[in-house]
C-alpha cells in the first residue's frame, strides 16, 4: 500500500495515478477485513474503491486526456512535502506509541444484517441521510475530476 501510495502521488500519468490510488483503497479495505470490520471494508470497496475511482476514470476518459502528463513539482516543493510527510508519520507513531490502549469490557457485537436494516431506515437511528450525502460526494468527485482533467482548457 505504501508503494502504491507513493506511486499515486509521484506518477505524472493521470490514469496511472488513479489506478495506483485504486490499489491503495483496496489495501485499506483489506486491513478492515483483517481486523474483522467486514461492513466497513465493504463500504470502503463500494464507495471509494468502486464509486470514486470509477467516477475519476470515467471523467478522465470523458475529457479525452487519458495520456495527460501532470506537471513536475519543483525540488523545493518535493523537499517540503517530504519533511511534512515525515513530520506527520512521526506524530502519528508517537501518538500510537504513547496512547494507553485499554480493553473494552462491555463489547457488544452487531451483525451486518442489523446494520443493513438501520441503513435503509428513515426513522430514528436510520442512516438514509448518509447515503444521500455519499451520492453528493460522488457527484462532487466527478466534477472535481473533470476540472482537474480539463486543466487549462477549462479556463479558456
Amino acid at each position: 500500500m505504501v508503494i502504491f501510495a507513493i506511486k499515486a502521488v509521484s506518477s505524472r500519468m493521470m490514469l496511472r495515478a488513479v489506478i495506483y490510488l485504486l490499489f491503495v483503497l483496496i489495501g485499506i479495505a483489506g486491513i478492515y477485513f483483517l481486523v474483522d470490520y467486514a461492513f466497513l471494508a465493504a463500504v470502503q470497496l463500494a464507495v471509494y474503491a468502486g464509486g470514486v475511482i470509477v467516477l475519476i476514470i470515467f471523467s478522465v476518459l470523458l475529457v479525452h486526456h487519458i495520456e495527460l502528463r501532470l506537471e513536475l513539482s519543483s525540488v523545493s516543493q518535493r523537499i517540503l512535502s517530504g519533511i511534512l510527510t515525515l513530520a506527520g508519520i512521526s506524530v502519528t507513531l508517537f501518538a500510537i506509541h504513547t496512547y494507553e490502549f485499554n480493553p473494552v469490557e462491555n463489547y457488544n457485537s452487531i451483525e451486518v444484517s442489523q446494520i443493513g436494516n438501520l441503513l435503509l431506515s428513515y426513522k430514528d437511528g436510520g442512516f438514509i441521510l448518509p447515503f444521500e450525502v455519499i451520492s453528493v460526494l460522488l457527484v462532487a468527485v466527478m466534477i472535481g475530476a473533470i476540472v482537474i482533467a480539463k486543466g487549462k482548457k477549462l479556463g479558456e
